[in-house]
């Protein structure tokens, strides 16, 4: 049987208080946060942090700081929220933080992690995420993982003079099995 929280580049381990400052520092990079969210791109306080750890915790979410298996240092996290369980559906979100660290095959090791994680752990059905047009290295690897697009939300996103759109993309337990097999 093999360990479900360790890949071949990187484990999965709890988010937790002393991740902060890394997470802090990447929270204070336009380019990282401009890949990850819609909102403007403004640092996050230690704060407002803490108080995001807090929420995730208490709900119906898994977060998990994705580490270098080698080094133990935090290369960027996962999370698993917004769960139904009723109908076996979650969101993912997926985040390598520094951008030395992007492209160098965390992420697809750690997504790899999460979605075993989904399917075989939590016995999950369904896994859905949204990512913007103009991030290409993710939209790669959700193809490549399996995810299908189901979806656009047209001119979603207004960047520096350009209308961008919001693609929803979903993966079915059943699909992400036979990709497996």
């Amino acid at each position: 049987m093999t360990d479900p929280l360790k890949g071949e580049r990187t484990f999965l381990a709890p988010l937790e208080e002393l991740d902060l400052p890394t997470l802090q520092a990447w929270r204070e990079d336009g380019e990282y946060l401009r890949l990850l969210d819609a909102a403007p791109a403004y640092p996050a306080t230690s704060a407002a942090l803490r108080e995001l750890l807090a929420a995730a915790a208490a709900g119906n979410a898994f977060p998990f700081a994705i580490r270098d298996r080698i080094d133990r240092r935090m290369v960027g996290y996962g999370v698993l929220d917004g769960i139904l369980w009723n109908q076996g559906n979650a969101w993912f979100t997926l985040a390598i933080g520094a951008k030395a660290d992007r492209g160098q095959g965390y992420g697809q090791d750690a997504a790899q992690l999460l979605l075993a994680f989904a399917f075989d752990e939590l016995n999950l059905r369904r896994v859905s995420l949204t990512t913007f047009a103009y991030n290409l290295p993710a939209i790669q690897l959700y193809e490549r993982l399996g995810f299908v697009r189901e979806g656009s939300f047209r001119e979603f996103l207004a960047r520096d003079g350009a209308l961008h759109d919001m693609h929803l993309y979903g993966l079915l337990a059943r699909e992400w099995r036979a990709q497996r097999a």
